[in-house]
């Protein structure tokens, strides 16, 4: 293993909120990067000394990890080996969450809510490159920039600036065709608020809660949409059809710089709870990498 990314999934389950599914390992960690040390029966897609990242069901924190050879992706060319574990959670989500289940296409508009998280800053990226119009939440001036950077059209410093007006504001009035959340029931209203006719909001995170209540008039009226989803619990088949898509499409993004890794830091494997720590703080731009 040559780095691990830390995922606010992990910090759910140190806490007991979000235990690994039967036959993983009781520790955290959803993704590394590495390089190959062993293969099992029938395996071709890699071979022993190959460069290669991985999603994994859990146990990313440690020296050594056995994964599908489905969930192996060869190491994106142009990246450095620790900073390509920042990309397989990440990517994956974005991907399946983007254009899968929202059919994201060029020319929409977009709103990331949460352009500065480790998904976020991917999906920022990804939408940009896939010639859609991104508007992105982030909390200060200097992050705001960072989006902007990173391809956002428009940032919005939720900490001071009205989210839904600036959607509107920044699509002529028509709201935005795709939602990408990560706030859960606190950003439930605004986010309904801010989709166009027949905008689709794809909740993928719950920083703000579980429980709300939606204005199921409002939604009717936009003939618009809310679903929710997690890429942990999916079915081995369909991590493996992700990761597929992801090669075909994505990687190439990545080896001619449409999409990188944002890494905010990167700590001894021995200094996971710190690590931890600094997620917490709501001050990480980006990924924090675990190194042994």
């Amino acid at each position: 293993m040559a780095a691990a990314g830390i995922n606010r999934a992990d910090l759910l389950q140190r806490s007991g909120h979000y235990p690994a599914p039967a036959g993983a390992p009781e520790w955290p960690g959803l993704e590394i990067s590495g390089t190959v040390r062993g293969l099992g029966p029938g395996v071709t897609t890699c071979a022993v000394g190959d460069e290669v990242v991985a999603l994994l069901e859990g146990g990313g924190y440690a020296e050594q990890v056995v994964v599908r050879a489905t969930q192996v992706l060869p190491a994106p060319q142009g990246v450095d080996l620790v900073d390509a574990a920042a990309l397989p959670e990440a990517v994956a989500t974005a991907w399946t969450n983007l254009v899968d289940t929202a059919r994201l296409r060029a020319g929409d508009h977009l709103l990331v809510q949460g352009g500065s998280g480790g998904v976020g800053s991917v999906a920022v990226q990804l939408a940009a490159a896939l010639g859609a119009h991104v508007v992105a939440t982030a909390g200060g001036p200097e992050r705001v920039a960072r989006c902007l950077e990173l391809g956002a059209e428009v940032a919005v410093d939720h900490r001071t600036d009205d989210v839904v007006e600036a959607v509107r504001a920044a699509t002529d009035g028509r709201g935005a065709d795709v939602v990408l959340d990560v706030l859960g029931a606190g950003g439930l209203r605004d986010n309904v608020r801010a989709l166009a006719p027949g905008g689709r909001l794809v909740v993928i995170g719950l920083q703000k809660g579980a429980r709300g209540e939606v204005d199921l008039g409002a939604l009717m009226a936009k003939r618009a949409w809310v679903t929710g989803t997690l890429l942990r619990v999916r079915t081995p088949q369909e991590k493996a059809d992700i990761l597929a898509a992801v090669r075909e499409h994505v990687w190439p993004m990545v080896a001619d710089g449409r999409l990188r890794p944002v890494v905010h830091a990167r700590l001894p494997l021995d200094d996971a709870a710190r690590a931890h720590e600094l997620m917490e703080s709501g001050e990480v731009f980006g990924k924090v990498l675990l190194v042994p």
